[in-house]
């Protein structure tokens, strides 16, 4: 399957995941971080059916493509993932407008904060990666975007 293609199910599916988050807001332990996970879902996914769509513009060698692939899934996923770990646990990890007076044991806040750090690392990456993708000399190199095998 392309990576165009996969990319554009994958934001489509993140973005319904964030909107059935939106609906289970109310029951989660910290209620204003169950709002942001919602919205991390439905930017996420906004975000990957935006560079699926501009996806064949970005030229990276093979090895950069699956890179930049790979560390956009995982942050975008992951961010849904440790927001709505954030707001069922209660943690205050790196967030204090959300945290909304809620803690949590210092090894969740730890595992939150972990996350929260890892998820931005690869967020970067990606972002890096397709903007050195997109840059304006890179119309000479052969386009590797275009299957997962290749």
């Amino acid at each position: 399957m392309e990576y165009r293609r996969r990319l554009l199910f994958h934001g489509i599916t993140l973005f319904l995941i964030g909107l059935l988050t939106g609906l289970a807001e109310q029951h989660f332990t910290n209620v204003r971080m169950a709002l942001a996970a919602h919205l991390e879902g439905v930017m996420n996914g906004i975000l990957l059916l935006a560079v699926g769509a501009m996806w064949n513009e970005v030229r990276l060698s093979s090895l950069l493509t699956k890179i930049a692939y790979w560390a956009l899934l995982g942050g975008t996923y992951g961010n849904w993932v440790v927001t709505t770990t954030a707001a069922i646990l209660g943690t205050a990890a790196l967030s204090p407008i959300t945290a909304g007076g809620h803690s949590a044991a210092p090894s969740q806040e730890v595992l939150v904060t972990t996350g929260f750090v890892l998820i931005g690392l690869a967020i970067i990456l990606a972002s890096s990666l397709l903007l050195w993708g997109l840059r304006g000399n890179a119309k000479a190199l052969p386009s590797r975007g275009g299957r997962m095998g290749g």
